[in-house]
């Protein structure tokens, strides 16, 4: 669904900001990064079956860190270590907090390694809507808290959490790269697409503007937040001169 309700002094729906992790927040697919380090030889093989529709997305991850040769601290150690944020994330975080606007990393991925590169960066207060994991006995459980009601065997569902941004009366500016944020993609009200989601979105006719970091996003939140009746991401060229004009700002 789109936004279509109110819920600010001027009339119009607050902006939320919700991107996706790996290969999006991150500069780096962060999962893959770990498996290529830690994980079992047979994980290439289990990737290629999820890559060829065999299995989904929640299998995959199950299958290949259920043998992955390290524990929770090893792994964040890592990631801290190894792993970066994309230019702009912590510009546009710093000006969501100040004006007061949701932001969040919605991702299926696993917590534990989002939240060691965003502990890293000094940014551990910024919400995460991922895979909640445990570790016991050398072991690792998997909850997944952000699903539709009765189709929680499929794993966690962005466009269930960009649903529910909007629900609370929020406009959704939403940042991805995977056909995993397809869902989101469609149902969020300005969409930041990168490599194989712009492929996706060109096919299905979604507006998107290209994302190569968190740039152009911080200055489409900044423009709605300013002016607020039309998203950037429907009016690509108007986005492009606002883009021009604030270049030398950031």
């Amino acid at each position: 669904m789109k936004t279509t309700g109110a819920n600010s002094a001027s009339g119009r729906p607050l902006p939320a900001v919700l991107t996706d992790f790996d290969d999006t927040a991150a500069a780096q697919n962060v999962a893959e990064m770990l498996l290529k380090q830690f994980g079992d030889p047979g994980w290439k093989d289990v990737r290629q079956r999820f890559r060829d529709g065999r299995i989904g997305l929640k299998e995959y991850q199950e299958i290949t860190f259920r043998n992955i040769r390290a524990d929770r601290a090893t792994m964040q150690s890592y990631v801290k270590e190894h792993a970066s944020l994309r230019p702009f994330f912590r510009e546009l975080w710093d000006f969501c907090q100040t004006n007061n606007i949701p932001m969040a990393v919605v991702s299926q991925g696993l917590d534990f390694y989002i939240e060691a590169l965003l502990e890293r960066a000094g940014l551990s207060r910024v919400p995460v809507y991922a895979v909640n994991t445990e570790f016991k006995a050398g072991e690792i459980s998997y909850h997944y808290n952000h699903t539709y009601p009765g189709k929680e065997s499929q794993g966690n569902s962005k466009g269930f959490v960009v649903e529910s941004f909007q629900e609370r009366g929020c406009y959704v500016f939403f940042a991805g790269d995977g056909q995993s944020d397809l869902e989101a993609a469609r149902k969020a009200d300005s969409t930041f697409a990168h490599r194989t989601l712009a492929k996706f979105c060109d096919e299905e006719g979604i507006p998107y503007q290209p994302f190569e970091d968190f740039r152009g996003m911080l200055l489409a939140v900044r423009e709605y937040s300013r002016n607020g009746h039309e998203s950037p991401g429907r009016a690509t060229g108007r986005a492009e001169a606002g883009r021009r004009r604030e270049e030398g700002r950031l």
